[in-house]
């Protein structure tokens, strides 16, 4: 027999120490371990080591979204409305809930998503639609917030509780543009109410979203912030926070808490195939909340300050082409006629980098500062021109009432010279029908070509060429050139699509 196998050699004392250690630390002794041979050895305290005796006799922190529940939920409550309208106009093939505002609004897919049902269809005669949504208490004496969508037309507003208190409310005011709504319950001043967060939640926060979902009322889920920033095409003055806590139909207007008890967001939209909560859902920001929310109570309405420009967020491609270190600012496609920006000289292809000092990230966040502010104020628009840097001062307008305008495609087929390496087919604006009179219009697109891959169309019609008005498509064949030659990587175009003027970046490595 070796030393190795042997009882008695030091190897095997080790090993069985080993086994001693596993064997004591399952009933939480403190052991001496044999090391190396008899003279060796160190002790092991089991200071982290507990038995399931004494685990189950001490304290442990409640892990659970109960506490926080029983704090916020009684602030919730059920909304019930009712909606008179033509059975012509209220009602589908498939018998779903319909919108209470015009078709083609851009939130109208949104109440599909979150709607009532319909009841009483009478063909040819007036129904009633009865839609149920969520909303939450602000205040004691009975101020809540819900989504517009919810009770926008409504004939008559119904309020239930938590505790089951049913109650007539009627609408202070609503917001179309950021689909908030505020509305009130008279002659109680004991209501319990929750507040807004002072702070932005970061990605990755706990949140705790409660509503109505197909009216069940007081539904709890629990999730965490998904992402923030969100743009889902509803309009220019909202950047919604994206959260994976489970909303369903019903669930528009209620609240999504931080584990302080506080509102960081009003749920308003999911995205879903179905209709159902996929784990993507969207809220309002508590910032924009208090913002409309504190306009509506005083006075009904939300008013924002106005410029009058068309604008687009600076792409990578877009600052490439204009030699900005930064895809950051809006770039003015066009000022409107008479607008603030326009009699305060702003131009087209004016990149407005900041307002009132404070850096403007992209379109969305201009919209959102200039909207913010009064009508009537005045603002400092830093502005890049040409790579320089200029201070505009002008004093903002109302905001008019929004007209959505649609790009109408133009069927072209007249035939022209072309610019391959882009995958374009170009004429002179003159003479292709429908055109009008200034530019070269887009005739064919490559359907591989970079043009097409951002989005230029037939039909489209190219005003500039890096800044240069261009009249035939040897314009554009020649400030091509013009910029390969500077040694610039891609080229800013400003197109009219439609009734919208924009700018659009092509690379020239292609061209």
């Amino acid at each position: 027999m070796t030393e190795h196998n042997s009882p008695h050699s030091p190897t095997r004392q080790i090993l069985s120490a080993r086994r001693m250690v596993l064997l004591a630390s399952a009933a939480g002794l403190a052991i001496t371990v044999l090391a190396a041979g008899p003279a060796t050895y160190r002790q092991l305290a089991p200071s982290s080591w507990f038995t399931a005796a004494q685990a189950a006799e001490s304290p442990q922190p409640n892990a659970g979204f109960a506490d926080l529940v029983a704090k916020v939920k009684p602030a919730v409550v059920s909304v019930r409305v009712k909606i008179s309208k033509p059975a012509k106009t209220a009602s589908t093939d498939e018998g779903d809930s319909i919108p209470p505002f015009e078709p083609g609004s851009p939130l109208e897919k949104f109440f599909r998503q979150f709607g009532g049902e319909r009841q009483n269809a009478m063909p040819h005669r007036r129904q009633i639609i009865t839609g149920e949504g969520s909303g939450f208490f602000i205040s004691a004496d009975g101020y809540a917030v819900t989504n517009y969508h919810v009770v926008d037309h409504a004939k008559s507003v119904h309020v239930t509780t938590d505790a089951g208190k049913r109650y007539t409310a009627k609408v202070v005011g609503t917001d179309e543009k950021t689909d908030l709504a505020l509305i009130k319950i008279d002659g109680h001043t004991d209501f319990p109410f929750v507040a807004f967060s002072d702070h932005a939640p970061r990605v990755g926060d706990w949140v705790v979203a409660v509503g109505n979902p197909f009216g069940l009322g007081g539904t709890v889920t629990a999730g965490i912030v998904s992402a923030r920033g969100r743009d889902i095409g509803s309009g220019p003055y909202n950047d919604f926070i994206q959260i994976d806590a489970p909303i369903n139909k019903g669930n528009s207007g209620g609240p999504a808490f931080d584990l302080n008890g506080r509102v960081i967001g009003v749920n308003t939209a999911i995205y879903s195939p179905s209709g159902g909560s996929v784990g993507i859902g969207f809220d309002i920001p508590a910032d924009t909340a208090k913002y409309v929310i504190a306009q509506l109570k005083e006075k009904g309405a939300v008013t924002r300050g106005w410029i009058g420009v068309q604008i687009q967020s600076v792409t990578a491609d877009i600052a490439d082409s204009l030699g900005m270190k930064k895809a950051e600012g809006a770039i003015v496609d066009e000022p409107q006629a008479d607008s603030p920006a326009a009699k305060a000289g702003i131009r087209s292809g004016d990149v407005i980098a900041s307002v009132d000092g404070m850096t403007v990230k992209d379109s969305r966040d201009l919209a959102k500062r200039i909207g913010a502010l009064a009508p009537g104020a005045k603002a400092k628009l830093g502005v890049l021109r040409g790579g320089e840097e200029k201070t505009l001062t002008l004093t903002l307008g109302e905001l008019p009432k929004e007209h959505y305008a649609r790009a109408e495609t133009t069927d072209n087929s007249a035939q022209g010279d072309g610019v391959p390496r882009l995958g374009l087919l170009l004429a002179t604006a003159g003479n292709a029908a429908g055109a009008g009179g200034k530019g070269v219009v887009i005739t064919a697109v490559d359907p591989d070509g970079p043009a097409a891959e951002r989005g230029l169309r037939t039909g489209d019609v190219i005003l500039d060429v890096g800044g240069k008005a261009v009249a035939n498509p040897a314009d554009v064949r020649k400030e091509l050139a013009v910029l390969r030659k500077e040694g610039k990587h891609a080229v800013l175009m400003r197109l009219k699509s439609g009734e919208q003027t924009k700018f659009v970046a092509l690379p020239l490595g292609n061209a």
